[in-house]
């Protein structure tokens, strides 16, 4: 299933992102992608705040992983800078998401043949205005599946009239 958002500024994409934590489970995976400043951080920032996560939360480009406390631990992977898959398997991903918490990996497209098939993409995209984005959320897997008409109810009501599309 294939749900389209389209919002108009980073408060608004950090809300969304908010009210899809409250439907994160332990052992979920959450891929982003979409261009530099497309706003992968800024969807962690509010994922992190639909977790309860007080510590600021900042793009992990050079430190690669970052771990904050919440209702369940949010591990937060930018893979950009990795050149090959065997340096991603270093950092552990599996033992991450057999611990329990929630993964979120920007550019988690480029390193998908090493991840379970079972996770929430997320695709941001730049919309018309400067400030506008475009979230594309896609379910992989039966985890995320199952949670498709909570996926809905999560975006919808973030949305005005017209702003939500559901391609199944």
């Amino acid at each position: 299933m294939l749900i389209t958002v389209e919002t108009s500024s980073v408060d608004q994409t950090r809300a969304i992102a908010a009210s899809l934590a409250e439907l994160a489970r332990p052992g979920d995976l959450i891929l982003m992608a979409g261009d530099l400043g497309a706003g992968k951080t800024a969807f962690t920032q509010g994922f992190g705040f639909g977790l309860g996560v007080t510590a600021p939360i900042t793009s992990p480009t050079f430190t690669i992983a970052q771990v904050y406390s919440g209702r369940l631990t949010l591990h937060h992977l930018d893979v950009y800078r990795l050149d090959q898959l065997n340096e991603v398997l270093d950092i552990g991903i599996a033992e991450l998401l057999d611990e329990g918490g929630v993964t979120l990996i920007e550019w988690g497209d480029q390193i998908l043949p090493i991840l379970p098939a079972d996770f929430l993409e997320i695709r941001l995209a730049y919309g018309e205005e400067d400030d506008d984005r475009v979230l594309s959320l896609r379910t992989i897997g039966a985890g995320w599946a199952a949670r498709s008409r909570a996926l809905e109810s999560a975006v919808a009501g973030w949305c005005t009239d017209g702003d939500l599309t559901i391609d199944d």
